[in-house]
């Protein structure tokens, strides 16, 4: 059977694993078996995709990523440069803790900068941004920039990937249009949410 995506000839696909239609698996990567892999990703160089991983659509993985069982990408996620995730939250060499291992998921959109590193059993918001380095250790909301070990929030992205001009006021209720695509947002109760209308 003809497969309809490409797989650089440096690289393992272990069976059973699922693969869609336009994805590139580039050099030295491995994708190990039962993870699925959806259409027109691109996995980059030195990657491994670990058994049960589930990555949505167009989903971009830079070089020197792993990730492991327990994580989740959905739809148009990136992942920069050697960031990390992480799936046991107290490791041990000669502890086995395979039952232990903690979810995590990245909703639709959402941006890691390079040597990110996330701590495993957190949930980062759809379309949020995490700047390069930051250690992410509590969930981060929706569209919700943070940065720094640990992060924190410093403000509001797009889905361009454009700054907004919201306030971080958890209280105060404001609107706010993105200077590049011309979105609108509205801010409320600490929360950013595309604007109706």
């Amino acid at each position: 059977m003809e497969r309809n995506y490409f797989v650089h000839e440096s690289s393992f696909v272990d069976e059973p694993s699922e693969i869609g239609e336009g994805t590139r698996i580039w050099h030295f990567s491995h994708v190990m078996a039962g993870s699925r892999i959806g259409r027109g990703c691109n996995i980059g160089q030195n990657v491994v995709i670990s058994p049960q991983v589930r990555i949505g659509d167009n989903v971009k993985i830079q070089n020197n990523v792993s990730v492991y069982t327990g994580v989740e990408l959905e739809d148009d996620v990136f992942c920069g440069p050697s960031m990390v995730f992480t799936n046991v939250s107290n490791p041990r060499s000669h502890v086995s803790r395979k039952d232990e291992y903690r979810a995590t998921l990245v909703k639709r959109g959402a941006s890691i900068g390079a040597n990110a590193t996330v701590v495993c059993g957190h949930t980062i918001g759809r379309y949020a941004f995490i700047g390069a380095g930051a250690v992410v250790t509590q969930d981060v909301p929706d569209y919700a920039m943070v940065v720094g070990n640990p992060s924190r929030v410093i403000g509001w992205m797009c889905q361009c990937g454009v700054k907004l001009d919201l306030s971080r006021d958890p209280v105060k209720e404001e609107r706010g249009t993105c200077s590049s695509c011309g979105s609108s947002y509205l801010k409320s109760g600490g929360e950013v949410s595309p604007a109706a209308g």
